[in-house]
C-alpha cells in the first residue's frame, strides 16, 4: 500500500487511505472554476495521482505550485497532463478508465456551449458510467466526493458491473 506525505498546519490525510488516482477536466469556460476548486480542495488533492486533459493540467499544476510552495513539505509526483481534450484527451482519458487506472472522475464541463468534440466527451462520460466511476460533473458535488468517508475508507471497493453476458451474447 502506497502511502501519502503530509502537509504542514492542515489536516494530515487519514490512516490507511489508498491514494487515488483522480481525473480532472473542465471545458474552456469551466477552467477557472476547476482552478479555484483545486486551490480550494489542495490539501486532499495533493495527497493523490492527478491526471488531467490538456490545458487543464497545465493550469492545474501552475495552481498546484503557486499554493504549495510554503506548505508542503515533499512535493506531490507530477501532475499527468494528457492530449486536449478535443485533440484525443477525452479518449486517452476513457482508455484509462477502461483499464482501471482511475478511480474518480472530476469532469467540469461547460452546459451553455456546444462543444465540437462532444461525441469524445459522450464516450467518456459513458465508460465512467460502465466502470461505475465516481464522477462529478460541478463543484459542489466534487466537494461531496472527496469528504466522504468512503473516499478514504481502504476497504471500500466500486463494483463494477459483470458484462460476461453480453460480451458472450450471440451475434
Amino acid at each position: 500500500m502506497q502511502t501519502a506525505f503530509f502537509i504542514k498546519n492542515t489536516k494530515k490525510m487519514k490512516e490507511n487511505t489508498i491514494i487515488k488516482n483522480i481525473a480532472l477536466v473542465a471545458h474552456d469556460n469551466r477552467k477557472s472554476d476547476m482552478i479555484e476548486w483545486v486551490k480550494w480542495n489542495k490539501d486532499i488533492l495533493l495527497c493523490h495521482k492527478l491526471t488531467c486533459t490538456g490545458t487543464t493540467g497545465k493550469l492545474v499544476e501552475i495552481a498546484l505550485k503557486e499554493v504549495s510552495e510554503e506548505n508542503v513539505i515533499e512535493l506531490p509526483n507530477e501532475v499527468v497532463k494528457l492530449k486536449s481534450g478535443p485533440l484525443g484527451g477525452d479518449q486517452q482519458l476513457g482508455a484509462m478508465i477502461a483499464e482501471g487506472k482511475i478511480d474518480l472522475l472530476i469532469f467540469l464541463w461547460d452546459p451553455m456551449q456546444p462543444q465540437p468534440h462532444d461525441v469524445d466527451v459522450k464516450a467518456l462520460l459513458r465508460l465512467a458510467a460502465v466502470y461505475n466511476i465516481p464522477t462529478a460533473h460541478n463543484r459542489s458535488t466534487a466537494d461531496f466526493i472527496i469528504s466522504s468517508d468512503l473516499f478514504y475508507n481502504p476497504n471500500y471497493k466500486r463494483i463494477i458491473k459483470d458484462y460476461t453476458k453480453y460480451i458472450n451474447r450471440n451475434v
